[in-house]
């Protein structure tokens, strides 16, 4: 029910890119363009500054975002209790996770969920643990899957599984014939990290440090921001790195990569956060049940 050009608004302002918020709206970047024409026509201001290959908010452009994730948010509210006095689950369901979550766990959580409930419009929203914690705090998310536990007091945080991480290499590196390995066994070799901002970057970090080893003394020699990318790499026999035990099931039962336990194992939870005050639709509670359900069966 709410008017289209906010909704157009909202996702040009939450990507502050015209095309980005045409490829996710389905739309022409024509179509978006001139949609926001209109809009700031209509209020008689500039919410966007145009700069060299870039936007960005103006003030008001700022002031209009807030009130059009609120009224966004409260038109799906209504959406959701409208189909629980049905009896029908329905509406939209906005999903935030850290990119291991994303692309090794998630994908058979939405559609087992869909499949049970075809009324509700998930869509799924990517990014590090950092980046998804702050849209669940904006608002922009109704639920966020990360690595680390929530680090803000808005948010509420609760485990909903355990995984393990390991190290990988190519099945000709130094390594690949250890049965386990220690963080003193790892310092010697070229390593293959994620980015900062990463929750399996910070674990690791953590794990490293605990150890005695301060994360500089690795030979760290790269950042990337995929396990798709990272595992790639380790793949050529560049160096090692430390994955989920889900990123690199495939290739390690195909032989591409091997995996190697490390001593003491480590661990960590996955959360699942979520706005702390804010009303719990009946379609968000099932699905939270539903996601910590069978991430815990997957992980198993």
């Amino acid at each position: 029910m709410a008017d289209r050009r906010l909704q157009i608004f909202h996702a040009v302002a939450r990507h502050l890119s015209f095309t980005k918020a045409a490829d996710a709206l389905f739309m022409t970047q024509p179509a978006v363009t001139f949609q926001i024409k209109q809009l700031e026509e209509q209020y008689a201001t500039r919410l966007f500054e145009r700069r060299h290959g870039s936007i960005a908010l103006t003030p008001a452009g700022e002031l209009a975002y807030e009130y059009a994730g609120r009224i966004l948010a409260l038109n799906d509210e209504m959406d959701q209790r409208l189909g629980e006095l049905t009896g029908e689950m329905r509406g939209a369901l906005l999903v935030g996770a850290s990119t291991t979550i994303a692309e090794f766990l998630l994908p058979r959580v939405l559609g087992e969920f869909n499949a049970l409930y075809p009324q509700v419009r998930a869509r799924l929203i990517v990014g590090n643990s950092e980046t998804i914690e702050n849209q669940v705090a904006a608002n922009s998310l109704d639920v966020g899957l990360i690595e680390a536990p929530g680090k803000l007091a808005t948010l509420a945080s609760q485990v909903c599984c355990v995984d393990e991480l390991q190290v990988i290499c190519a099945p000709d590196h130094p390594l690949a014939h250890s049965r386990q390995l220690s963080a003193s066994e790892l310092v010697d070799y070229e390593f293959i990290s994620r980015e900062p901002g990463s929750g399996t970057r910070e674990i690791t970090d953590a794990y490293f440090s605990a150890q005695g080893i301060a994360p500089e003394r690795l030979k760290t020699q790269m950042e990337l921001g995929s396990p798709e990318a990272l595992k790639g790499v380790v793949a050529t026999g560049l160096g090692f790195s430390i994955v989920s035990r889900a990123v690199a099931e495939k290739e390690i039962l195909h032989g591409t990569l091997v995996g190697i336990p490390l001593n003491p194992i480590l661990q960590r939870d996955l959360h699942l956060i979520h706005p702390r005050d804010r009303f719990q639709s009946k379609l968000l509670t099932t699905f939270i049940s539903f996601a910590r359900r069978k991430l815990k069966e997957q992980v198993a």
